[in-house]
This record gives C-alpha cells, structure tokens and sequence, in this order.
C-alpha cells in the first residue's frame, strides 16, 4: 500500500476570516521589499513606507513609529 506522508507545516493563511483588502495587500508587499532590501529597523520601515506607499490610514497618509505599530496590532486581531 502506497502511504502519502504529508509534511506538518503552518499555512499563513490559516487563521484568515477573510481574503486581505487591496490595501493590506499593498502594506504587505511594501514590507517585504523593505525587508528585502536590507530594512530591519523600524524607524527605517517607516520611513520607506512613507517613501513608497501606501500611505498611513490615519495622519494624512504619514507613517510614525507609532501608527505602524497601532496599524498592525490593528491588523493582526
């Protein structure tokens, strides 16, 4: 009998209730690239995201230190 093992691994999509919204998908993508090249700090992502978008929801699209951490407590709920 041929057995399939499937390897136990987290899906990142698991505990979604929901598809992501066009921004939260724009917010992500931004991140990565950040993350990408090099950007570690988060006074650094901020300022990249202010640079590259999108733009903060509050603030008239400014990103602070801490609106990106409000954002993504926000997000992660």
């Amino acid at each position: 009998m041929n057995e399939i093992k499937q390897d136990i691994y987290l899906n990142p999509h698991q505990a979604r209730r929901r598809p992501p919204t066009q921004y939260e998908d724009l917010l992500g993508d931004s991140i990565e690239r950040a993350f990408g090249a090099g950007i570690h700090d988060l006074s650094e992502l901020v300022a990249y995201l202010n640079r590259t978008g999108p733009g903060c929801p509050l603030n008239e699209g400014i990103w602070t230190e801490t609106l990106y951490q409000e954002e993504i407590a926000r997000l992660a709920a």
